[in-house]
């Protein structure tokens, strides 16, 4: 793949953001423009732009314009012109696989069934601003023959945007696959070593997974909810159809000034225009509500499928995560099952040396009694052979209530 690689200076006043302008062609340059160039280049308004800057926290989206489409999702940021598609910092190593990948999917030219088909011309869009007539959208390919010998349908290309979105949505859906799959690697084994071997060790591991399992998932939805949200919008994803409005407003521009020649109109001229003017109003009013501002109506079936494919991507991606999620939260619940059993065996323990306290304290205020300086008939000289059994009695009283202190508990179930 031959690539030419430049470096430009817009404006020597005040120098702009790196910026990658791949074509379809193949072509490609990083540029320095200004935020003022490039709102003249791709017809954005400022806080579009805004949207691209890493530093500023903006939610993820896919905005369609006039005559770009606005890229903002995770590690993928782009403006896609119906020509070019231009990355911003194309030298951060996050981004450089994103230009790569553009270049290798868009100047490769679309494979089509058979080699006696006609490929579509395409345009060669020069990247500083002047571009030649996009490709004409949706070109035909040819049909594969069937079993039943019947015609096969058409295969269509997609047009220049599409592709673009479709690199930018497919390397933000593998790069989010990429963290989950490394997540998933060390949290499995950190959870099973955790249930095994409570320590502090492991629980800050797992602390650890959990934090970043939670700002992945939280990433994940995003994307995801954007794309539902461009699924249920018919409007927003016609307005995405750039080589379409492209191509209708280069037709409506040469059909007036072919009308232009002829100062007198016919009626049946009047006529045909009046009912396109209808056609449209009724478009864009009623029906299925994706008529656009420039009066046509593209088919969003191609995008919508496209769509769906990396909605689909997504979810399997937020289920994978869902998945660790119950396995952290069954992780925990056996964990705090575990030490409820331990602190339940502490209690039992406290409550076994509690009594065994109790009881010995009665004991010994017994023999504190008999150690008072007091006359008492055991002191005389006849019963000088007592000791031995007034201690053995009173062993033997407190071993007694001890033990009846224990079937109390066990009967009770304060102890198992």
């Amino acid at each position: 793949m031959a690539a030419a690689f430049t470096r430009r200076r817009h404006g020597a006043a005040a120098p702009g953001v790196e910026w990658a302008a791949v074509s379809g062609a193949g072509a490609w340059s990083v540029e320095e423009v200004g935020k003022h160039q490039l709102m003249q280049r791709t017809g954005l308004p400022a806080r579009d732009l805004r949207a691209l800057d890493p530093a500023l926290s903006y939610p993820c989206s896919i905005m369609g314009r006039d005559l770009a489409v606005v890229v903002n999702l995770e590690r993928a940021r782009a403006v896609i012109t119906a020509t070019e598609v231009l990355v911003p910092r194309p030298r951060d190593p996050a981004v450089a696989p994103l230009v790569h990948n553009l270049l290798a999917r868009l100047s490769a030219s679309p494979t089509l069934p058979q080699a006696s088909v006609r490929p579509s011309v395409r345009g060669l869009p020069s990247l500083d601003g002047g571009a030649a007539l996009p490709p004409s959208p949706g070109g035909v390919g040819g049909g594969s023959g069937g079993r039943d010998g019947q015609a096969s349908a058409r295969d269509k290309v997609l047009p220049f945007e599409f592709r673009a979105l479709e690199v930018c949505l497919e390397f933000s859906c593998k790069s989010l696959e990429q963290e989950t799959c490394t997540l998933e690697k060390a949290a499995y084994p950190a959870l099973d070593e955790l249930s095994s071997n409570v320590s502090t060790l492991n629980l800050e591991r797992v602390r650890q997974i959990k934090s970043r399992l939670l700002a992945i998932s939280g990433r994940v939805q995003k994307v995801r909810d954007e794309l539902e949200h461009l699924l249920d919008d018919d409007v927003d994803m016609a307005a995405m159809h750039l080589s379409d409005k492209l191509a209708y407003q280069q037709a409506a521009d040469g059909r007036s000034s072919r009308f232009s020649t002829n100062n007198e109109p016919s009626e049946f001229d009047e006529e045909r225009d009046r009912e396109e003017d209808e056609e449209g109003e009724g478009s864009s009013e009623g029906g299925n509500g994706i008529g656009t501002s420039i009066g046509f109506t593209p088919k969003i079936d191609e995008l919508e499928n496209l769509l769906e494919a990396y909605f689909v991507q997504v979810d399997g991606t937020l289920n994978k995560l869902s998945t660790l999620r119950e396995y952290v939260d069954d992780t925990e619940d056996y964990i705090n099952i575990m030490l409820d059993d331990k602190q339940n065996q502490l209690l039992q323990m406290g409550i076994l040396l509690s009594t065994a306290t109790l009881v010995m304290s009665c004991a010994i205020a017994i023999t504190g009694v008999f150690g008072m300086n007091i006359t008492i008939p055991l002191y005389t000289a006849s019963t000088e052979g007592v000791f031995w059994e007034v201690t053995g009695g009173i062993v033997g009283v407190t071993a007694a209530i001890y033990l009846v202190a224990l079937i109390f508990y066990k009967r009770s179930g304060i102890l198992q």
